[in-house]
């Protein structure tokens, strides 16, 4: 990869640009939370070639949601799964938003 690669990296919310270390010091929290969230299967970090986990922002925007429950008291594996389920919400509702738009009366064919 090259150093325009990467650059053009910089805004891909998926791309693992941080290290363990980094992101548990940008939640301020503890790599062991990191690692705890990914043991409950709420992300999966990607791995370097030398085995290090990498975050990209958007795992890094879950964890800082799993951090917020688990410091008002939610126990970490609920506060997984609260997270997982509003994740599924949100799908559902964006997909309903895009079939009642497709089926909207204007959107019908003309009657002939």
């Amino acid at each position: 990869m090259t150093a325009d690669d990467s650059f053009g990296r910089l805004d891909d919310d998926d791309y693992p640009a941080y290290t363990m270390g980094r992101a548990a010091e940008m939640l301020g929290t503890t790599q062991g939370f990191l690692r705890a969230i990914g043991e409950a299967r709420l992300i999966t970090p990607l791995r370097s070639q030398g085995g290090h986990r990498r975050y990209s922002r958007y795992q890094l925007r879950i964890a800082a949601r799993a951090r917020e429950l688990v410091d008002q008291g939610t126990p970490i594996e609920a506060a997984c799964r609260i997270i997982i389920l509003e994740d599924q919400l949100e799908e559902a509702q964006r997909i309903n938003a895009e079939y009642r738009r497709a089926t909207a009366p204007e959107n019908a064919p003309p009657a002939t």
